[in-house]
Order: C-alpha cells, then sequence, then structure tokens
C-alpha cells in the first residue's frame, strides 16, 4: 500500500531464536541502520523483554533503543508505522526514537467485546462485569489515549478532534457497529481493515472481538508534529532527542540550568518544515 515506507525487522523471543542468532541479526542491523529503535507493548513476556535487554547489554551498545508503550496489539503496529514513516524523513534517530511518545498520545486504540470478564488491561467496573453476563451485551472499549468502557447503545466513546483513518481489525465478533457507527462519530477520512494481530486475543481477555485504532496517516502532519517540539541533546549519551526524556538511553532530561551544551548544538541540523 505504500511503498515508501521501510519495513519492520522482527526480534524473535527467546524460545524462537538462540541468544547468539540474536545478537548476529541485531549487529547486521546496525551495520546497514546504524541505529535499532526496537519499539515493544508492555504486555510482551518478561523472558521477551530481558533477552531485549540482554542483546543491548553484551553488545554494548548506546546505538538501540528499547522503547516500551503500554498500548494495545493494534496501537503498538499504527504507532510502529508512523516510526517507520518519521525514518525516512530528516530527522536523526534520536528523535524518532523520543517522537514514539509523543505520537502515542494521537492514537486512539480500542475494541468493541462481547465481554469485558477477562479484560484486566483497562478499569472496569463491577457495573459492567455485571452487564457482561447478559446475553448479547456488546462493549465499546478505549484503551489509549485515555481509558473508557461503554456498553453499545448507551453510550459513546470519546474520539479524536482532529482528523485521521480508522484501521480495523476483525476477531470473532459479527458485528458492524465500528465502520456504521464509531467511524462516522469519529468522523474518519478513511477506514481500512487488516488482519487482527495474534496478540490481540490475550490482550483484550477474549477472541470475540474487533480491535480497532484512529491515528494521523500523513507522514506531512507527522513532520509537522514532530517538529514544532524543541530539540535537547541528551546530557548522558549525547543524543539528540524531543520530549522529557531519551529514547536510548532513558535518562530524563537535565533541567536547563544544569545543562553544558552549546546551545548551538540543539540547532544543527534542524529540518526546515515541508511546504504543506
Amino acid at each position: 500500500m505504500d511503498h515508501q515506507t521501510p519495513t519492520a525487522a522482527l526480534l524473535h523471543a527467546p524460545d524462537a531464536q538462540p541468544l547468539d542468532a540474536a545478537l548476529a541479526d541485531m549487529t547486521v542491523l546496525l551495520e546497514q541502520h546504524g541505529y535499532v529503535i526496537a519499539l515493544y507493548p508492555a504486555s510482551i513476556p518478561v523472558a521477551h523483554e530481558r533477552r531485549l535487554h540482554t542483546v543491548r547489554s553484551v553488545l554494548e551498545s548506546n546505538r538501540i533503543a528499547l522503547i516500551k508503550m503500554d498500548l494495545p496489539p493494534l496501537g503498538i503496529a499504527v504507532l510502529l508505522r508512523q516510526l517507520r514513516q518519521l525514518s525516512i524523513c530528516d530527522f536523526s534517530a534520536g528523535v524518532v526514537a523520543s517522537a514514539a511518545r509523543l505520537l502515542s498520545h494521537y492514537v486512539y486504540a480500542g475494541a468493541l467485546l462481547n465481554s469485558v470478564t477477562r479484560l484486566d488491561r483497562v478499569p472496569v467496573s463491577l457495573k459492567s462485569h455485571a452487564k457482561s453476563w447478559v446475553p448479547g451485551t456488546q462493549f465499546g472499549v478505549l484503551a489509549n489515549p485515555s481509558p473508557q468502557l461503554i456498553k453499545i447503545g448507551a453510550g459513546r466513546l470519546a474520539g479524536p478532534e482532529f482528523a485521521t483513518h480508522l484501521v480495523v481489525a476483525k476477531g470473532q465478533l459479527q458485528s458492524e457497529w465500528v465502520t456504521s457507527t464509531l467511524a462516522p462519530q469519529w468522523q474518519a477520512q478513511g477506514l481500512r481493515e487488516t488482519a487482527l494481530p495474534s496478540d490481540s486475543p490475550r490482550w483484550w481477555g477474549t477472541g470475540k472481538l474487533i480491535e480497532f485504532a484512529a491515528f494521523l496517516p500523513d507522514i506531512s502532519v507527522l513532520y509537522q508534529l514532530v517538529s514544532s517540539v524543541r530539540r535537547e541533546v541528551c546530557t548522558w549519551c549525547g543524543i539528540e532527542l524531543i520530549g522529557d526524556r531519551c529514547g536510548f538511553c532513558s535518562a530524563p532530561l537535565a533541567p536547563a540550568e544544569n545543562q553544558t551544551q552549546d546551545p548551538g548544538v540543539l540547532k544543527h541540523g534542524t529540518p526546515t518544515h515541508h511546504g504543506s
């Protein structure tokens, strides 16, 4: 669909790849691209997260960013696509890595569920749990940017107040609510379907779901959004960043009075805005 957007590399789980092979793969990625930004969900198994940290530690590389985001699977996929889009712009790797936290606030990720009895990643009231035992009850759940749960037919999910596209992934649930009701309510500018991420049933607590995510699809909008944020240089590892935390070493941005870098460094390489 988008031939310009680079593909992503898959970093395998420990039970699918021995450590020496993982180290070899990461070494090749670093040699080919210079930097690696590994985006992964907070719901990832502990062993898999430990493997990522082990690879970075063994290689002693400050060119590997490990970005953990508390988003549902489709939200992670959307954010990953946006970072891939930004990677071909004239941003440094540090800016792209730290842009993940900024852009996550503009991803509206949720699902339509037939039950919330096993949903433990979004706050759910006891009343909603009781309702979920009633046959035929369906729920609209928003996990990001602000958690919300409604009973279908008795509420409305708070949507984005800016133009977005909506991507929909259908599980084992038959319903037109997302496309016929939610999309118009959120004034989605585009709508497309994709395969349900393999981890979605585990994340949402049921396979009877339809997952959705509204996002900024236009690379020029993403570019302007990231460009509008002041850039700093990490006082710990020296990599450029936006926001309050380095995407590579996770060090918080030092208070202005403690920074010793030449202010000119912050301006170096600043891209001009693309024309709209």
